[in-house]
């Protein structure tokens, strides 16, 4: 095989989907927490430059944000577990009561992925001889037993991924000087928000400029829109 064969080769790895999508809630986890603590933060310094309720709000910003996505994901992940494990559950079941059935249908669908009657029958034949739960899941539910996700993972990367990008924001606006520090962490905000973007569209293999312009003008957004409220309640003295 030469180089040039070689390099056309894809790799074919059974979990690089299930990383993909992993990368991808963590990237979306972390521009969560990067908008939702930038928007919270600025909107309190819009009302006051004293760091003390800017510092409380940031910080329950984040606390609350990591434990409601991960509760989210949990409760998600938790469904969708579920109802893998029953699919899988029931294709166990219909395996041992009528195995000739299941047999003669997974030879059909492969006719209907365009075999010819004879190789289909021939490859449901070598799979169900090899693992027979494994070859229905894959051709009737596109399910892997193996693969079926971990809610608890879930949850904890969700978290993670969250308060990893909800610290950005929140230095900023602790670090930064007075003067400067609603400019500076606006700037910063959206430099993390177009790095994030960018890494999401990579990982999707999509357009790393849409990408990054959706998240780059939403988040904007969000600051200017919760800045301008702060300032509006400041000005009225509700705050």
């Amino acid at each position: 095989m030469t180089d040039a064969q070689q390099t056309r080769i894809e790799p074919h790895d059974t979990g690089i989907a299930a990383r993909l999508n992993w990368l991808r809630a963590a990237v979306l986890g972390a521009n969560d927490g990067i908008v939702s603590t930038a928007a919270t933060v600025i909107g309190v310094a819009g009302v006051t430059n004293t760091l003390t309720p800017i510092l409380v709000a940031g910080t329950a910003a984040v606390v609350g944000g990591s434990v409601s996505m991960a509760l989210g994901e949990y409760v998600s992940v938790s469904s969708q577990r579920d109802s893998q494990e029953a699919l899988i559950a029931k294709e166990r079941q219909e395996l041992a009561d009528d195995p000739d059935g299941e047999l003669a249908e997974l030879a059909g669908l492969y006719e209907e992925k365009g075999l010819s009657p004879d190789t289909a029958r021939q490859v449901a034949d070598e799979l169900t001889a090899h693992d027979a739960l494994a070859a229905h899941l894959s051709a009737e539910l596109n399910i892997d037993e193996l693969e079926v996700a971990n809610p608890w993972h879930a949850a904890l990367a969700s978290a993670a991924a969250f308060a990893a990008g909800a610290v950005l924001p929140l230095l900023a606006i602790l670090l930064f000087p007075a003067g400067i520090r609603i400019p500076a962490t606006f700037i910063a905000v959206l430099i993390a928000l177009a790095i994030t973007g960018a890494l999401s569209a990579h990982a999707g293999g999509s357009s790393r400029r849409r990408a990054v312009i959706r998240l780059v003008l939403g988040g904007a957004l969000a600051m200017g829109f919760t800045y301008l409220i702060g300032n509006l309640l400041g000005a009225t003295g509700i705050a």
